[in-house]
C-alpha cells in the first residue's frame, strides 16, 4: 500500500504551513502546485479568488516570491466527490485476468487513481470500463470510491504489475495478504553508483519530510519500513550505476526511492529524490519496474506469480548479457 505517513500540510481544502528553506524565493503559483498536484490554471484561479494568504495577507499575484518562516494558507478546491466515470479510451494491459481479481501491467506517466493532479483518465477509469462490477466494491463501502478495487498503487513514474480485485471476498482477502505480509512483491531498479554489498536490507522508517512536505523520508517517528536487495549488475559506462533485485515487506509512499536515496544511490533519473539526469529516459520517468506478484488465490490458496518483463524504455540502460 502507498498511504501516506504523518499528517499532510494540507488536507484537501487548505493548505496552511510555514514556508521552509527549500522553498525559499519560488513563486507562490508553483509552491501551491508542487505542494498539492493542482494545475497552473487551478492555482491561478485560487490565487485571483483571494484563496491564499501570506502572513494573513491576500496574496493575488502568482510571481510573488516566498520567503523562509511566512505562514501561507490556500483554500483549496473541494476534493472531487462521487464515482470515477469508466472511460474506455484508457489503455489497460491485462496479464492475468480472474472473477476474483486481475493483474495488470501498468505503463509509467499512467496515474492509478483520481488525485489533486489528475482527475481524469487513470487506470481506474479504464478497469471500469473492462470490469463495470469494481464499482460495487465502492457502493458497498469496502473501499474508496475514488479507488474502486484498487489493492496497492504505484507511483505514476513507475511501470509494472499491480493487482484489482474485482470482489468483495477477492479485495478483503487480498488486501488482507498485503497487510499481513503474505503477498510478495519484486521490482527492478537502476540506482546511481556501485551498491558496494552484493545483498542488504535497508530497515529505516518512513514518514514526511519536514524540510519539504511534497517529499517523504527516513524519520525515527516514521512507520516501519524494510527494502531488500540484490545486486544484478554494476555498470562503469557511462556512468557508475547498479541494477537491483528489491523485495518490499513493507510498502510506505515512495519506499524503495527513499531507502535507496538515503543509502546514497537514488533511483536513476528521480526528479525528486535522485540527482542526475538520464536523457535516456524521459523527463519524469525513473527506472524502477514493478516486475513479478506473487500471491494466494483469495478462494483456492493456489500460489500464483505473475510478471512483466522490463520495458524497452528501460532495457536500454541493461548492457547485453546482464540476466534479469
Amino acid at each position: 500500500m502507498s498511504d501516506g505517513v504523518g499528517v499532510d500540510p494540507y488536507d484537501g481544502q487548505t493548505l496552511d504551513l510555514v514556508v521552509p528553506t527549500t522553498l525559499r524565493d519560488i513563486r507562490v503559483d508553483r509552491v501551491l502546485s508542487m505542494l498539492t498536484g493542482l494545475s497552473r490554471s487551478e492555482t491561478h484561479a485560487i490565487l485571483s479568488g483571494g484563496g491564499v494568504t501570506v502572513d494573513d495577507r491576500v496574496v493575488v499575484k502568482a510571481s510573488t516570491t516566498l520567503q523562509e518562516g511566512q505562514h501561507l494558507v490556500a483554500v483549496l478546491p473541494a476534493p472531487e466527490s462521487g464515482f470515477v466515470e469508466p472511460d474506455a479510451s484508457v489503455a489497460v494491459d491485462v496479464v492475468l485476468d480472474d472473477d476474483d481479481f486481475a493483474v495488470v501491467n501498468k505503463a509509467s506517466g499512467q496515474v492509478v487513481h483520481p488525485g489533486a493532479g489528475q482527475r481524469h483518465g487513470t487506470l481506474v477509469a479504464g478497469l471500469l470500463a473492462l470490469y463495470p462490477q469494481i464499482q460495487e466494491l465502492a457502493v458497498e463501502g469496502l473501499c474508496d470510491p475514488l479507488r474502486p478495487g484498487i489493492v496497492h498503487r504505484l507511483d505514476k513514474g513507475t511501470s509494472g504489475v499491480l493487482v484489482v480485485a474485482k470482489t468483495p471476498e477477492g479485495y478483503l482477502n487480498l488486501t488482507h495478504q498485503l497487510a499481513e505480509r503474505v503477498m510478495e512483491r519484486t521490482y527492478l531498479g537502476m540506482v546511481e553508483g556501485h551498491v558496494a554489498e552484493d545483498r542488504g536490507v535497508v530497515d529505516a522508517p518512513i514518514g514526511r519530510s519536514t524540510r519539504t512536505p511534497t517529499l517523504m523520508a527516513v524519520r525515527a517517528d516514521g512507520r516501519a519500513a524494510r527494502t531488500g536487495y540484490e545486486v544484478l549488475a554494476r555498470i562503469a559506462k557511462p556512468h557508475a550505476m547498479t541494477l537491483l533485485r528489491l523485495q518490499l515487506d513493507t510498502g510506505r509512499t515512495h519506499q524503495i526511492r527513499v531507502h535507496l536515496a538515503t543509502i546514497g544511490h537514488p533511483v536513476v533519473n528521480d526528479p525528486r529524490y535522485g540527482h542526475r539526469r538520464d536523457k535516456r529516459l524521459g523527463e519524469e520517468r525513473f527506472f524502477l519496474h514493478s516486475t513479478t506478484l506473487a500471491f494466494a488465490h483469495p478462494r483456492s490458496d493456489e500460489w500464483i506469480t505473475v510478471s512483466a518483463p522490463l520495458p524497452e524504455d528501460l532495457r536500454q540502460l541493461v548492457p547485453e548479457g546482464v540476466l534479469l
